[in-house]
């Protein structure tokens, strides 16, 4: 793993209730025992900023890259991307499991593009977490004059999460245009921030 990262650490900081998991079931049989699968099961993820794909009704399982798009659409997509489970969804693309690489690929349906998002699925983790601790744990100083220096204190700590995360894992931010960097963006415009929260009392009155 890329990143050490517990079911403890995540309970501690959002609660058990705040975690999303995926059944070992939803996966296909030669998938569910990948390290990244694993991770998924029994770590999961913090909800809110991503979300973790409801496997399907009636079948128990995850949809596959094939279910959702043509994957023979996205150029850059692997000759066996259809077959990969879709595990989430972040801003406007599907997050799928190459199970092969252990790497999380972001399809955008829209513009029929691919992106190498994350080189294993506890740097998915790591992100996500470190996002969404911020928009719960940033405050604002609810002062008008100090408006601009909360906006630069926003700023450096969605940069230091980008700068320590590509200090292990390049993909996440390796350019403006993957999603993580469009959702940090977001943040450091003061968007994402819950209405309860101070941030967004101090932003939207």
């Amino acid at each position: 793993m890329f990143f050490d990262v517990t079911r403890s650490e995540l309970a501690d900081i959002f609660g058990e209730d705040r975690l999303a998991t995926l059944p070992a079931t939803a996966f296909p049989p030669s998938t569910a025992d990948t390290e990244g699968a694993r991770l998924l099961q029994t770590v999961g993820v913090p909800t809110g900023t991503l979300w973790l794909r409801e496997p399907d009704e009636d079948s128990g399982r995850l949809p596959l890259v094939q279910d959702v798009v043509d994957a023979q659409d996205f150029e850059d997509a692997s000759e066996d991307a259809g077959e990969w489970p879709v595990i989430g969804w972040l801003l406007n693309a599907h997050l799928v499991l190459d199970p092969g690489s252990g790497k999380v690929h972001a399809f955008n349906a829209n513009e029929e593009t691919v992106q190498e998002l994350h080189t294993d699925v506890s740097s998915l983790v790591q992100v996500t977490l470190r996002f969404q601790r911020l928009l719960e744990e940033f405050t604002f100083s609810g002062d008008d004059g100090d408006e601009e220096a909360d906006f630069e204190r926003l700023e450096r700590e969605v940069e230091r999460i980008c700068q320590e995360t590509s200090s292990i894992d390049p993909l996440p931010f390796q350019d403006d245009e993957t999603v993580w960097s469009v959702v940090g963006e977001e943040i450091a415009a003061g968007q994402r921030f819950k209405g309860n929260n101070p941030g967004a009392r101090s932003l939207y009155g």
